[in-house]
């Protein structure tokens, strides 16, 4: 076990000796710079003792400068490197203000600043989670699992896990004498999700540690009780060890292997996790004598159970082959059970140095320097980082369940995110979720209600992206209802199947005839929005699969079909069949320049221009006019200059359509009529910004008497979703009445 607190080397004067305690780290690890690691240690130790007096560092087993020391051993038996260090040093101070971060950014550099972030990001969560979970050992819980997962999440660095766990052992170590609510509501939480996440990392010592110490305290009496049997059989115990270790030290030298072989001791939580999960007494547990042999290659692992079945009766059940199928994180031993010596069992492990460093020190035991840089580790830094990700995925953790290999590889952790209920309840989602989203997580009824929503105690937008960590509020009005907006995938309110599904399901039980007026009102609306020709209800809603037009209505207002999606269905029906004639080209037939926005079906690339007059944007109805000179002049199919020129030269208009891919942004002009008042202009320049949308021109009419504004923009769009979005966002600004695209096109160059 590692050493605790009240064992660091002191002075005379009882202050820590620095000195002493910094050879006791280099008989640890290597440190690359003492003199750095120095510094943190004596910048920590001010920082508490301008916040709370010199004597309080010495007097208090809950010193921060203290604590940090400890983490720091507890990481350098984990073969850390010296930034890890740093950070662990630093850390406690700066969670309970007594340092800036940004000093620790100052002094030591973004890198050791970062892990100390990281860490702090971990504990806001355990902080806004405490209270909420379960107090049943051996079961995880939903809310516990969840918390697990979330951490995970947050997780960028594996160093960061690795502090928190040590800061936690720390915790855990130091509320022996605590009150008992305390001393249970810090070991439930490390039972839960602290020494889950240990095992996962292949720590093995450390996560013993906190499962006894866990155990101890939320179940006092059954350790109490094991620990007494453990105690009364332990020198009979250790006799008995020691004459089977010589028997097999005995039988390796025969058949000349280099084997060490030692007894191991098995954890009192174990034990007791043994006799419940297989329902036996404390004399069944067979591998309460236990030797564990090392070798130094695989082939002598199997060389070596060949000897130990030849000298004593294997267990077949009892067989397990870890090496050829290690465990999710990583475990790679032999384990088997014998009848040994006067007819007792004893479990017998065989594993090589390597695989021992591994088990007892997981992801660390590949912490090795190579010159001065830590991250030429030799499996490679963003390798452990990527192993990282996959093997904590969690799977029925705590009852070590070694299946599900395939489950985590499956699942990708990055694909999920977990926010806080006010209560601290934690809610798992889809990466990309929005309030509105978590709403109908929570329940049907909140999204139905849902008005608005503040993330980390502060207001934002419907379809603002949640988090992971974010605390999520929402705000629900007794007369509020879902929106017609949030079924628009362009505006980005709903971003999940399920709340979609219960908004449009909100809508469909609806009244029809009041379905029919909004979805009849919502169409119209975009009709004149991107300035379309008004259609034939009933041809439209034939091509939308529709019996009727009030068919064809109703259905939008209940959201079974997607307004963009009829949009683009007008666009298709309103679109005539052009006579194309072939030119004379002596150039091959072409469907357009990788490169070009623009398919021209008949010939080759040729130069091309958007006409000033109707201003097409991609998603528009689209058609050719071949000029004298100037290449193929592109216009919208409802343009009047176009219709004229059908008539007139019909043998220049070609049949040319939007490429797979826009890449370029083309200029459209729209008309905002709005209540006039002061600032109107500067709000909309504001949406259009944050829209990431370029203005290449404006004209703002205000009429005083009415105190109306008419202002006409032109904007340069990639395409009708964008614009759509562009509209919705405008029409939300106070005083806007409508918004939509120009369509009074005047006569003009083509």
């Amino acid at each position: 076990m590692v050493k605790v607190r009240d064992e660091q080397p002191v002075s005379m004067d009882g202050t820590v000796n620095l000195e002493a305690w910094m050879q006791r780290l280099r008989d640890r690890t290597v440190l690359l710079d003492e003199d750095e690691l120095l510094r943190a240690c004596r910048i920590a130790r001010r920082a508490e003792e301008e916040a709370l007096g010199a004597e309080h560092i010495w007097s208090d087993v809950t010193s921060s400068f203290r604590t940090g020391l400890e983490m720091a051993e507890i990481l350098a038996g984990l073969n850390m490197d010296q930034e890890t260090l740093e950070a662990a040093v630093l850390y406690r101070s700066v969670r309970e203000g007594k340092l800036q971060l940004e000093t620790v950014r100052d002094q030591f550099g973004p890198q050791v600043a970062n892990l100390v972030e990281g860490v702090l990001r971990m504990a806001a969560i355990q902080q806004k989670h405490r209270g909420t979970r379960k107090a049943v050992l051996g079961q995880s819980g939903s809310q516990a699992e969840n918390v697990r997962r979330m951490l995970v999440a947050m997780i960028n660095d594996v160093r960061v896990a690795l502090i928190k766990i040590a800061e936690r052992t720390c915790a855990i170590r130091a509320v022996k004498n605590s009150p008992a609510a305390k001393r249970h509501r810090v070991a439930r939480e490390v039972f839960d999700v602290y020494a889950p996440l240990a095992h996962r990392l292949g720590v093995g010592h450390v996560k013993w540690e906190l499962e006894d110490l866990s155990f101890r305290y939320l179940y006092p009496t059954e350790y109490k009780k094991i620990a007494r049997l453990l105690d009364e059989k332990r020198l009979a115990r250790e006799a008995y060890v020691r004459e089977v270790i010589a028997t097999l030290q005995q039988k390796l030298d025969e058949a000349s292997i280099q084997g060490k072989v030692n007894g191991r001791v098995k954890h009192i939580y174990s034990i007791w996790r043994k006799m419940q999960r297989k329902n036996i007494s404390f004399s069944q547990v067979y591998d309460i004598r236990a030797v564990r042999i090392m070798v130094p290659e695989v082939r002598d692992c199997y060389s070596v159970l060949g000897i130990v079945h030849s000298t004593w009766r294997n267990i077949p059940k009892e067989f397990d082959d870890y090496i050829a199928s290690p465990k999710p994180n990583g475990y790679r031993s032999l384990h088997t059970a014998v009848i040994g010596p006067e007819g007792k069992v004893v479990e017998i492990q065989i594993r090589t140095e390597q695989m021992h460093e591994d088990a007892e020190l997981g992801v660390c035991a590949h912490w090795r320097y190579k010159g001065t840089d830590v991250r030429s580790a030799s499996q490679g830094y963003e390798d452990k980082m990527a192993w990282l990700r996959q093997v904590l995925e969690w799977h029925d953790e705590l009852a070590e369940v070694d299946q599900g290999v395939d489950d985590v590889q499956r699942e990708v952790i990055n694909d999920r995110i977990y926010v806080l209920t006010p209560e601290g309840h934690i809610v798992d989602m889809p990466s990309g979720a929005t309030p509105v989203d978590f709403a109908y997580r929570v329940h049907t009824e909140i999204g139905h209600a849902c008005r608005g929503a503040k993330v980390n105690g502060r207001m934002v937008p419907l379809n603002h992206t949640l988090q992971i960590g974010d605390q999520v509020e929402v705000l629900t009005g007794a007369n509020s209802h879902p929106s017609r907006d949030w079924l628009n995938s362009d505006l980005g309110y709903v971003n999940t199947s399920r709340a979609r599904a219960k908004v449009a399901a909100w809508f469909k039980a609806q009244d029809r005839e009041q379905n029919i007026a909004d979805g009849r009102q919502a169409l119209q609306r975009e009709i004149k929005r991107f300035g379309l020709q008004v259609p034939d209800y009933a041809q439209l809603a034939t091509a939308m699969k529709q019996n009727s037009a009030e068919d064809l209505f109703a259905a939008i207002g209940a959201g079974d079909l997607r307004l963009m999606q009829v949009v683009h269905a007008l666009e298709r029906e309103q679109r005539p069949e052009p006579e194309i004639r072939e030119l004379p080209t002596s150039r091959p037939r072409d469907t357009g320049s990788v490169d070009s926005d623009l398919y021209i079906q008949g010939v080759g690339n040729l130069l091309t221009t958007m006409a000033k007059c109707c201003k097409p944007v991609p998603g528009d109805a689209i058609v050719g006019y071949v000029t004298q000179g100037r290449g193929v002049s592109i216009h919208r199919e409802d343009c009047v200059n176009l219709l004229q020129l059908r008539s007139t030269e019909p043998e220049r208009i070609i049949e040319v359509s939007w490429g797979r891919e826009v890449h370029h942004a083309y200029p459209v002009d729209v008309i905002i009529e709005a209540h006039d008042r002061t600032g109107l202009l500067r709000d909309i320049m504001m949406v259009l910004a944050n829209s990431h949308v370029n203005v290449l021109a404006a004209n703002t009419l205000s009429d005083k008497q009415e105190t109306t504004a008419r202002i006409r923009l032109t904007l340069e769009i990639d395409g009708l979703q964008r614009l759509s979005r562009v509209f919705s966002q405008i029409e939300k600004i106070p005083n806007v009445v409508e918004c939509r695209r120009l369509s009074d096109q005047a006569s003009g160059a083509t």
